[in-house]
């Protein structure tokens, strides 16, 4: 029993013994103060420190804050790499053939609802994305069509990084909700696939027969919670409210030089532990956003997520690398051969590593039938 519980105990004692102390002989002829009233007062005394007790609020012990000692600052104006992604936008008024999603590569261009794919989400819809790096970190940045209906991206936004260059993602970072044109960790995290089942035995295609993987299970880094307080940001660009910029560190990765970099918009599919998607649904299962696929037209579980193609970045890739954006052969002056704007077509069938289309006149993709975007 505690000293409060002890004390209020013998009050209530003493008031009882007081009022037997006045009901004995002699008691009455005592000019001092009614028993009664002493006992009233004892009670109310002992009644008042036990609800005191009671009510009294638990002492709160605050975490300590965390102290930040590297921030990013801006994005360097050279950049690394850019990938374009498919422009869902006017699917649904036009009547048109999505273009990028092939469930079999890994590839996924859904930014819709399931089954009826009446409902577009612009906010999870990338158009474009791009990577640039310094001496201490890798900028990933995210283009999507335009926030949602109440203005805000409220989705989640993700880095997958390949930093052994085997086709099998090795980290990815994640952040969700992001709201501020201000550098911060809110809503950021880091996993790595530290036992590498991501990708099963066939990296971004479909395996044949099931993965029983768990996908990025590792959490080495928790919204400022880590070895590392500051190894990963996010901000919405304050130069462009459809884009988001994540910065990660390169000392976290294990200063890979090479790697391989693709990014991802969802929501709760985009999850750490379904990786790779196409090995954890089967292609019945997820459906197909291209009325082409009859047989598994249209999206079924695997809806509201889009990914982009793998860039590299550090060294000139062979093309054999799984998931890679279509690669431009350079025209021998530095540069790449582009599209004509004008009349006729600038590119030949030897512009192309993976095939060439001349009606449209641009090179195909090395992981899905169409243009590159």
């Amino acid at each position: 029993m505690n000293n409060k519980n002890f004390r209020t105990a013998s009050i209530m004692l003493g008031a009882m013994i007081i009022i037997l102390a006045c009901s004995l002989p002699g008691a009455s002829d005592a000019t001092e103060v009614p028993a009664t009233a002493i006992a009233t007062d004892l009670a109310t005394e002992a009644a008042t420190e036990a609800a005191t007790e009671v009510s009294a609020p638990p002492t709160e012990i605050s975490a300590p804050s965390i102290q930040h000692q590297t921030i990013p600052v801006g994005l360097p104006e050279k950049r690394s790499g850019q990938a374009g992604d498919f422009d869902s936008s006017t699917i649904l008024e036009n009547k048109t053939t999505i273009g990028g999603d092939r469930f079999t590569f890994g590839r996924f261009e859904r930014p819709f609802n399931a089954n009826t794919m009446d409902v577009y989400f612009s906010q999870l819809d990338i158009v474009d994305t791009f990577v640039s790096e310094d001496d201490i970190w890798i900028f990933g940045t995210i283009k999507i069509q335009a926030p949602d209906a109440s203005n805000v991206l409220s989705g989640k936004y993700a880095l997958e990084l390949d930093t052994t260059l085997d086709g099998k993602g090795d980290w990815l970072v994640i952040v969700s909700n992001p709201a501020s044109t201000d550098w911060g960790v809110v809503g950021v995290q880091i996993f790595e696939d530290a036992n590498q089942d991501v990708g099963g035995e066939m990296p971004t295609l479909t395996d044949e027969h099931p993965v029983q993987g768990d996908g990025f299970e590792t959490l080495v880094f928790d919204q400022g919670q880590g070895d590392d307080t500051d190894a990963a940001w996010v901000r919405i660009s304050p130069s462009d409210a459809n884009s988001v910029e994540i910065a990660v560190k390169k000392s976290v990765l294990g200063d890979s030089k090479k790697y391989l970099i693709n990014m991802w918009a969802g929501t709760s599919l985009l999850d750490p532990t379904l990786f790779d998607l196409n090995d954890q649904f089967s292609h019945e299962q997820a459906g197909a956003a291209d009325r082409g696929l009859e047989y598994f037209y249209p999206i079924k579980e695997v809806y509201a997520i889009d990914s982009s193609c793998r860039m590299a970045v550090g060294y000139q890739p062979t093309g054999n690398e799984p998931g890679l954006c279509e690669v431009l052969i350079p025209d021998g002056d530095g540069g790449y051969v582009e599209p004509s704007t004008g009349g006729g077509c600038a590119l030949t069938a030897n512009s192309c590593r993976y095939g060439f289309d001349p009606v449209n006149c641009c090179c195909r993709a090395v992981t899905y039938v169409g243009c590159l975007p």
